[in-house]
């Protein structure tokens, strides 16, 4: 049981940055009014190219693992589980203090400023900390084909 919900929990977290991904892209390539504008999906200096190259690889590693994990084809390994968790809490943490900080002070820096950004870093960080879990206390499902 713990194995289906976390694949859910993983598909949903990946859906999740799917939808930032295309949202962005849609304000790129064909801007609609019901979206918020362009720059406010963008939070760091990095020209577009090169962010939606990292996004699409993220994303990729994202619904393989998601894949995987579902299918049972990922075996828990404890050791790995600890490492991420560690991992998934510090960039949680970080995430959350950049949009804490980016509400509490209005004269920050635009890069706290920018929420959409910042709202998808913690989505990733709950990514990695569910593999955790998933490492840490899930049992793989039989596959049957």
């Amino acid at each position: 049981m713990v194995t289906r919900h976390c694949a859910a929990a993983l598909w949903l977290l990946s859906f999740l940055f799917a939808v930032r991904v295309g949202g962005q892209a849609a304000q790129y390539w064909f801007p609609q009014a019901y979206l918020p504008a362009f720059h406010s999906f963008q939070g760091s200096k990095l020209p577009y190219w090169l962010l939606l190259g990292s996004q699409l690889v993220i994303l990729g590693i994202m619904l393989r693992v998601s894949w995987r994990v579902g299918i049972g084809a990922t075996n828990p390994r404890p050791s790995l589980g600890k490492y991420l968790a560690w991992l998934g809490a510090i960039y949680f943490v970080l995430s959350a203090a950049r949009l804490a900080i980016g509400y509490a002070e209005p004269s920050a820096p635009e890069w706290f400023r920018a929420w959409i950004p910042g709202a998808f870093h913690v989505v990733l960080a709950l990514f990695v900390i569910v593999l955790a879990g998933y490492h840490l206390h899930g049992r793989p499902l039989k596959v049957r084909l």
